[in-house]
């Protein structure tokens, strides 16, 4: 099961690096179209949100499964592997997949009345369908939580020792 989130995670991280590259282009274009043409155009702004947010949530995940999330810690690099899946099992069974379900659950909720309301840009000119990116929110937290569990089979604990043993 590991093998199969961490190939649908990688698979899927990849295809959302390019929008990134979408994202420079974009932004060059909007700096052109403001400041050299006197000409900004609220869609485009608006885009460049939706292509940081899709970037960001649906990313989360293959950062996760490639261990480049930002750690704020004293301690953990001069751990030895042991002691790292004991931290990464644990913490990711306290923390991540309990926050992922809420994040799921309530960005699922604000998706649907988003959509319900039929939610568009208040700006002249803006995205219709503004409602569409929320879904990225309990898609993206999806994500993640399926890599915290191939996390979670990849570090639990005692698997060190009997890697050692073989």
């Amino acid at each position: 099961m590991a093998d199969w989130i961490n190939w649908l995670n990688e698979k899927i991280g990849r295809a959302v690096s390019w929008l990134t590259l979408l994202l420079v282009i974009l932004v060059f274009g909007n700096v052109c179209l403001r400041y050299v043409f006197n000409n900004p155009q609220a869609w485009s702004k608006e885009l460049e949100w939706h292509l940081f947010a899709l970037i960001f949530l649906i990313g989360a995940a293959y950062t996760l499964r490639h261990d480049r999330h930002v750690r704020v810690d004293l301690f953990y690099d001069r751990q030895a592997q042991k002691e790292k899946n004991q931290v990464n099992f644990w913490g990711t069974l306290i923390f991540l997949l309990p926050w992922c379900l809420v994040m799921m659950y309530t960005g699922w909720n604000s998706a649907i009345d988003a959509y319900t309301m039929g939610e568009r840009s208040p700006e002249a000119g803006g995205l219709s369908n503004l409602w569409l990116i929320q879904f990225a929110i309990p898609f993206g937290m999806l994500l993640l939580f399926l890599q915290g569990l191939s996390l979670i089979i990849s570090s639990r604990p005692g698997q060190q020792l009997e890697e050692d043993q073989s």
